[in-house]
């Protein structure tokens, strides 16, 4: 994270204007913030997860980037599967790097995640069609809080959206459903529907509850009762993102897109925005704790 003096000497003249994944000193000075915190909060509160988007100098830098990427990988899958993706290792690719890279390691069922490594190398076959590595066999049907770091990769999203400078933007790619594969299908099922439709969504570490978007009185028993029901979906994720992201010193905003907006469908994946809490901030949550 950039500081307020570093910041006021990044200039058009002090930073080149790249081609590739941008750097944190490009995305200050060319792709600023385009809303803030608060409204970030209230884009992933509405449902409506079409609102987050890149800056559109951004989108079509990634255009041009993806089309390069389609031509020697064959596919945006492919690359993810041959390169970007290391199943249980540390993020050692990104150029946008987390502020928890110095934080102690983090503890998974009384593990520490790997340590930092090489970027991997280039694979011989770039277009080699490959899979999701095999299953182990005590591997969870879906998404779980305490499952084993190997079936994770957790990386920095190499293309933010627009969001302020002190906002990580994160990616949590799973090798197993998020959803139960048993669910039933939307034609049958009112929470299936709505989970296909709008997506999960969810705030860990927040003093107040988050903006709500919309004024409609919250007394409709049969909407409240099939949002519950559509929050229980969410609760792994809701455990891990507090585990990684401790409440106590980060505020979330978590979701998970519907099909319809999945950049990537063949691969299942949590976007976390992240911002660390100010000393102020931790020691009024000290005082009196709401988390």
């Amino acid at each position: 994270m950039a500081s307020d003096a570093a910041s006021a000497t990044l200039t058009p003249e002090t930073v080149p204007l790249g081609d590739g994944p941008p750097t944190r000193e490009e995305m200050l000075v060319y792709y600023p913030a385009k809303f803030t915190w608060k409204q970030l909060k209230t884009f992933v509160n509405s449902g409506d997860l079409g609102l987050l988007k890149r800056d559109r100098k951004l989108q079509k830098r990634y255009d041009t980037w993806a089309q390069g990427i389609k031509a020697k990988y064959g596919s945006m899958a492919n690359y993810l599967l041959n390169y970007r993706l290391q199943w249980g290792q540390h993020d050692s690719i990104s150029i946008l790097r987390s502020s928890l890279d110095t934080a102690p390691p983090h503890i998974v069922n009384g593990s520490a995640t790997p340590a930092v490594t090489a970027p991997p190398d280039e694979p011989l076959d770039p277009k080699e069609a490959k899979k999701l590595p095999p299953l182990p066999p005590d591997a969870p049907p879906y998404f779980r809080s305490d499952m084993s770091p190997e079936l994770l990769s957790i990386t920095m999203n190499d293309w933010p959206y627009s969001v302020p400078p002190e906002v990580e933007h994160s990616l949590i790619w799973s090798r197993v459903p998020i959803l139960p594969p048993d669910l039933p299908p939307p034609s049958e099922s009112t929470i299936s529907a709505r989970l296909h439709q709008d997506g999960l969504w969810g705030f860990t570490g927040n003093e107040s509850p988050p903006p709500s978007p919309s004024t409609l009185p919250e007394s409709l028993g049969r909407a409240l009762r099939e949002e519950r029901e559509v929050r229980k979906y969410g609760e792994e994720i809701e455990k891990f993102v507090k585990r990684r992201w401790d409440p106590r010193e980060w505020e979330t905003a978590w979701f998970v897109n519907p099909p319809r907006l999945q950049s990537v469908p063949e691969l299942t994946h949590i976007h976390v925005f992240a911002r660390r809490k100010t000393p102020m901030e931790i020691a009024r949550a000290e005082i009196n704790p709401q988390i």
